[in-house]
């Protein structure tokens, strides 16, 4: 069976998929595989027979996982008994987390908004494990996903069989009664008081690094280095790899047999740590992928196995194995990518990796075939890819491997066994961090090396595969004719083929992105006609004591807009509308300028800009974006396209929503109105000046207040069909009922943003439909 575990790992696979995605097209593949492996391998009857079995006993795998994946606690329930199961996070004033319910059995996400400072700093003190404790709270059901491929928390926790967040309003310790410590626990005690250790013995920069390479946890970490480190596609360093696992491995057996440890007794002690190892680290993909693989091997080692575990076998057991215990993990985007980079990574090895015999041009092998393996998670999880982390990567590998692992490993023992370490040492890991993250983020603004297609669909998943299969096997056959001439053409076609697809895609689109308390609607021509964005939502931040700050608040540009806009593909903006100077209007737009190219932004031609307004001139300013002054009489034509401004008159003097921009336009057939917040008062010098006007899709304005939307308004332009930007339970009450009993009158057809999410208009040749993302 040596090397043949792999198809098994296969089958494995489409018995899951068969389950979890769609029946018909695995089992298909199935079928046409069990031939393959007939017509081509050679398998035997009984073989294939064991590869069937394999098939369909994690079809019943994935079938029981998906059976049972469901709460069983009522919804009414709001008295729980508790056992803390994870490592409390807590980030400014909201403490959150996991535990299972002593009644029901189930996991649940808590959450609680701590109180005080002083209740901040005896919370990261306390212990949250060994206890079983009594809480009251409210069940909740976790966020779902309200605009295309944006990130479903609900689904998210739901496959970690997380189906209720609870929020409590008493300290999650009050009432709790101590129970005896499982040696799982203690584990998980000690890698909290690790973490704690080390935030609270070294600098920042030294502890936010350490934490994430010792003990797997990246919540100490600076936002903004983070984010640079994603940019970058580096961020996996950040993560416990199987390259850090083997070292740590390697180290540790290296010194024991230094010490006249024997090789027996070293690879006993081994198998005994590596299981402590993963609890310790935090368990992630990576993690328990090494470690497995390592543990397989040294038990066939221990065992005296006649036939030796190759990295192949090792991995697809490792495979195997994970899938039998957690089947959800499939959709783990760090178990996707630790398993393929690995699994291409050991393919290649001896057939592309080992022509390269100089050290460098291996690095650089090994990182292009590591990138390529990735791409498509890649792009399907966030949409982009940086090139420039192949180089990132040559230099960041072994400055993690040989000089910050050790290095911070040999910190932490000499703190911890001497209660102080010495200054120089400190001093130049400081300074060599500090250093290489300003490379980092210094790195992460060459947007040039940015890949953003988009999120791939499957037809284009699909050739994501072929298109890389084909360069690995050409790659891989010296003797291919114009092996480098292919090669290149090859990787030019994967550079280029979805944003060819993209421009070539016949439909355009108006979507009102759901941005919650605020608006943001994207025009999107067909063939690059044009891009427009109606202004960016915006997030209200209040001034609140220092402690309460969260490390990243939420800010509706970068954590909603921005993502959107690269799920399609897009990332350039030809006209900026920001319509007036609410931040609920325009409070991302800082966001858009810093990730995406704006060619031009349009502003309401006022006296007085808002704050917000002024702060936007100027980085626009710094970024030579071209600011427009629009007001009524403006005009621009894009194809059969037409856009007209209606208001406000030319250097408006009047009230903000007064003052915002309104314009009609024909797109897709269909005749719009969108006007920002525009007051009544703006409504009716608009149907004065025009009393012909008509629309068939109206932007109710100031999200469905009755400020706006005058009767005389609604009933003049008729609009066939209504649009409300809306955030959910909001405290204003929009949207107000005055405003949908005169839509309701002239049997206007309402969207709501509150209740269905993202609206989206798709258009062709004159012709479209408009569709809710929600149901």
């Amino acid at each position: 069976m040596n090397g043949k575990y792999i198809y098994f790992t296969i089958a494995a696979l489409f018995g899951l998929l068969c389950v979890q995605l769609i029946f018909l097209p695995f089992f298909l593949l199935q079928t046409l595989y069990l031939y393959l492996l007939y017509k081509y391998k050679r398998f035997m009857k009984f073989q294939l027979g064991l590869v069937a079995v394999c098939f369909l006993t994690f079809l019943l795998i994935g079938q029981h996982a998906v059976s049972t994946n469901k709460t069983v606690i009522p919804p009414s329930t709001t008295t729980f008994n508790l056992q803390y199961t994870e490592d409390p996070k807590i980030d400014g004033d909201l403490l959150q987390v996991q535990a299972a319910d002593a009644r029901y059995k189930e996991k649940l996400l808590i959450r609680y908004k701590i109180q005080s400072e002083q209740e901040k700093d005896l919370l990261k003190t306390k212990t949250f494990y060994h206890c079983l404790c009594r809480v009251s709270g409210t069940l909740e059901k976790p966020a779902i996903a309200k605009n295309p491929n944006a990130f479903n928390y609900r689904m998210y926790l739901s496959r970690k069989n997380i189906y209720w967040i609870i929020e409590i309003q008493e300290n999650p310790l009050q009432t709790c009664s101590p129970m005896k410590p499982s040696p799982l626990e203690l584990i998980k005690q000690l890698r909290y008081s690790g973490i704690n250790y080390l935030e609270s013995h070294f600098p920042i920069e030294i502890a936010s690094l350490s934490a994430a390479l010792l003990f797997g946890d990246r919540n100490l970490f600076d936002p903004e280095v983070l984010t640079a480190y994603q940019k970058t596609g580096i961020v996996h360093l950040l993560a416990i790899s199987g390259l850090h696992v083997s070292l740590l491995i390697a180290m540790v057996f290296y010194i024991g047999i230094r010490f006249g440890l024997t090789r027996q007794f070293m690879i006993n002690f081994l198998l005994l740590i590596l299981p402590i190892y993963v609890i310790l680290t935090g368990g992630s993909p990576s993690v328990i992928r090494s470690a497995m693989m390592i543990f397989l091997v040294l038990l066939t080692v221990k065992l005296r196995a006649r036939v030796r575990l190759f990295p192949l076998d090792a991995i697809s057991m490792a495979f195997i194995f994970y899938l039998f215990f957690n089947p959800m993990v499939i959709f783990d985007a760090g178990f996707q990518l630790s398993f393929s980079v690995s699994l291409v990574i050991i393919l290649s090895a001896p057939y592309i990796l080992q022509g390269y015999e100089k050290t460098i041009t291996r690095m650089l092998a090994t990182s292009l075939v590591a990138q390529l393996a990735a791409l498509p998670f890649l792009l399907y999880h966030y949409f982009e890819v940086s090139m420039i982390g192949i180089i990132a990567n040559m230099v960041y590998i072994p400055l993690f491997s040989f000089v910050y692992l050790p290095g911070l490993y040999l910190l932490f023992i000499i703190q911890f066994m001497f209660g102080k370490t010495p200054l120089i040492l400190i001093s130049i890991f400081r300074t060599i961090i500090s250093l290489s993250n300003y490379l980092i983020e210094y790195l992460a603004d060459f947007t040039f090396f940015r890949f953003i297609p988009g999120r791939p669909n499957w037809f284009l998943l699909i050739m994501y595969i072929l298109i890389l299969l084909l360069i690995f096997f050409i790659w891989e056959t010296k003797a291919y004719p114009k092996r480098k001439v292919h090669l290149i053409v090859l990787s030019a076609v994967l550079i280029i083929f979805q944003q060819g697809w993209n421009w070539l895609y016949p439909y355009g689109e108006v979507t009102m992105i759901d941005v919650g308390q605020g608006d943001s609607i994207l025009i999107h021509l067909a063939h690059g006609e044009g891009t427009y964005l109606i202004d960016t939502g915006g997030t209200m931040n209040y001034t609140e004591e220092k402690w309460r700050e969260r490390a990243s608040a939420f800010e509706v540009g970068r954590d909603v807009v921005v993502p959107f806009l690269k799920g399609q593909g897009i990332t350039k903006i030809d006209k900026l509308i920001l319509t007036h100077g609410d931040m609920d209007h325009i409070g991302g737009a800082f966001s858009i300028l810093k990730e995406l190219e704006v060619n031009q932004i349009l502003m309401p031609s006022v006296v007085e800009p808002s704050t917000t307004e002024l702060a936007i001139l100027e980085e626009a300013k710094k970024k030579n974006i071209a600011v427009i002054k629009v007001s009524e009489g403006d005009k621009w034509i894009s194809g059969e396209n037409e856009f007209y401004i209606l208001s406000p008159e030319k250097n408006f003097a009047g009230e903000r929503n007064s003052g915002s921009i309104a314009f009609i336009a024909q797109l897709g057939g269909v005749s719009w109105f969108f006007g920002g917040d525009l007051d009544q008062e703006g409504e009716e010098k608009i149907i004065k000046k025009y009393p012909n006007l008509k629309v068939d899709v109206l932007k109710a304005g100031h999200h469905g207040s009755k400020t706006s939307s005058a009767e005389s308004f609604i009933n003049q332009i008729n609009p066939r069909i209504a649009l409300i930007s809306v955030g959910e339970k909001n405290r204003f009450g929009h949207p107000h009922s005055e405003v949908l009993n005169r839509l309701r009158k002239t049997n206007t057809v309402i969207f709501r943003t509150d209740q269905q999410g993202a609206i989206t208009y798709k258009f062709y040749q004159g012709k479209g439909t408009i569709s809710p993302y929600l149901p």
